[in-house]
């Protein structure tokens, strides 16, 4: 018999496979459409009988990420994207972790409906788990005069709300809630740590992959400005919000056009309510240092993200364009000796795209006090290597999707299953106790565990690099 539970807006049916129930498209917000589109998240309405929880909610308004790949959202779908869905080993428990996922993408691509998100071997492993939307791009994170910005973070706020108010339906314990996310939704959990608005709303947070890259109100303007110029429109709420969505995202990459130094027009606004500078900023004074922090990287996070360097690649103005200076590129080939310009290339974007900022969060919330974990996800795919995304099919244990695939092959290696299993007890731990299971990170002691097989804990293996950063920083 197909599991039903009440919410605070109305009983809703799921279904149950392979003993886990799932309850899938349950809205935590009312639609942002309408007069609400381009404003914080309002409660949802609330519905008589029993709701079908059987089928995903539409995506965010998006392009599809890459040529070739299936679109996620369609014109016809609308705006009435913020919905959650629950994986549970029993909807009639009491008192199970909960650990409640977002999703990455450049903060303008993602939908927690995609394959690879799929959450039943995690839940199977005796925690609740929470996926959900919240708006990206222009809609999530343009900025607007009159308008409160950092939209997809308010979102990812009201979704928190939502659990703390229904998981107990589900099995859950609200006061034993973890977040983790990878890529923009681990940017996103470290920011929601030292959140005000979110404040009690989870006690731990694992962070796969955190990429600096907020933007100030002025540097968010000129975005806004652009785009607005490129649909021949006013820069306001009401010249965009009379653009439908597609015609919107038609537009909202003008900003790089001719240039070849970003992946995204978006990102958090520095606005002095959600978010106070990078991910880093608020831990160094204190901020969430009561919540336990796994976070970490995959070894060469640049694969997977950008294209390979062109042959006799220059380090000197890559140094600089990441901020370095040109000297640094003979810092580099002196603390890395035997790599080629072009395997430094990759090591030095690594650094600067994930690794070095994941490195400053580990170390400003070890440093405030914060109980803090960090790891090096070595293990090499046969085709990437140790790319960026490596880990989230091992996170989730789903080595078949067309995510999965890109990575790990088809089929996937041998390997995945034991390393699968491993990380996701270390996760699922974590939620559960506190303990991921190898040694904290602590600025006397930076144990690093490094994920491949089998996995062990070394010293924190990136030294060389941050003195590299540390030393340009305080030029």
């Amino acid at each position: 018999m197909d599991p039903v539970v009440s919410t605070s807006a109305g009983r809703v049916r799921g279904s149950c496979r392979d003993g886990v129930a799932r309850f899938l498209g349950l809205p935590f917000a009312a639609p942002p459409e309408g007069p609400l589109r381009f404003r914080p998240p309002e409660p949802p309405a609330a519905w008589d009988g029993i709701r079908d929880g059987l089928a995903f909610g539409s995506a965010p308004p998006q392009l599809a990420p890459a040529p070739g790949a299936p679109a996620m959202w369609r014109p016809d779908d609308g705006l009435d994207c913020l919905t959650a869905n629950v994986w549970t080993p029993d909807p009639g428990a009491a008192g199970l972790p909960v650990m409640v996922w977002i999703y990455g993408g450049l903060w303008k691509h993602g939908a927690a409906s995609m394959a690879h998100y799929d959450a039943a071997v995690l839940a199977g492993s005796g925690v609740v788990v929470v996926t959900f939307n919240y708006r990206v791009g222009f809609e999530g994170f343009g900025h607007l005069p009159g308008v409160p910005d950092n939209r997809g973070l308010r979102d990812q706020v009201a979704a928190l709300e939502w659990v703390r108010d229904n998981i107990g339906a589900f099995g859950g314990d609200s006061g034993n809630v973890t977040v983790f996310g990878q890529s923009a939704g681990a940017a996103s959990a470290v920011l929601l740590m030292t959140a005000p608005t979110a404040r009690g709303l989870f006690r731990r947070a694992i962070a796969q992959s955190v990429p600096a890259g907020v933007r100030s109100r002025a540097e968010a303007g000129t975005v806004t400005a652009t785009i607005a110029r490129a649909a021949a429109v006013a820069a306001t709420r009401d010249g965009l919000s009379g653009l439908s969505p597609e015609a919107l995202l038609a537009v909202q990459d003008a900003p790089l056009h001719g240039r070849d130094d970003g992946f995204t027009a978006f990102g958090p606004v520095i606005d002095g309510d959600l978010v106070a500078g990078q991910p880093w900023a608020a831990l160094e004074a204190g901020a969430g240092s009561d919540i336990d922090l796994v976070c970490g990287f995959t070894h060469e996070e640049f694969r997977g993200q950008g294209a390979a360097p062109p042959a006799g690649v220059d380090l000197g103005p890559v140094a600089e364009a990441v901020g370095l200076g040109g000297e640094a590129a003979a810092a580099y080939r002196l603390a890395h000796p035997g790599l080629t310009d072009s395997e430094l290339f990759t090591t030095m974007l690594s650094d600067a795209l994930i690794r070095m900022p994941t490195t400053r969060v580990a170390r400003a919330h070890a440093g405030a006090g914060g109980r803090t974990w960090l790891y090096d996800f070595t293990w090499q795919g046969p085709t990437l290597g140790a790319a960026h995304g490596i880990d989230v099919p091992f996170t989730f244990g789903n080595a078949t999707s067309r995510f999965a695939a890109r990575f790990l092959g088809s089929p996937p290696s041998a390997d995945f299953a034991d390393l699968s299993g491993r990380l996701r007890t270390a996760w699922t731990s974590f939620a559960s106790a506190g303990d991921p299971g190898w040694p904290r990170f602590t600025l006397d002691r930076q144990t690093t565990r490094l994920w491949n097989l089998p996995p062990s804990d070394a010293a924190y293996p990136l030294e060389a690099s941050r003195q590299i950063w540390e030393r340009a920083a305080s030029a």
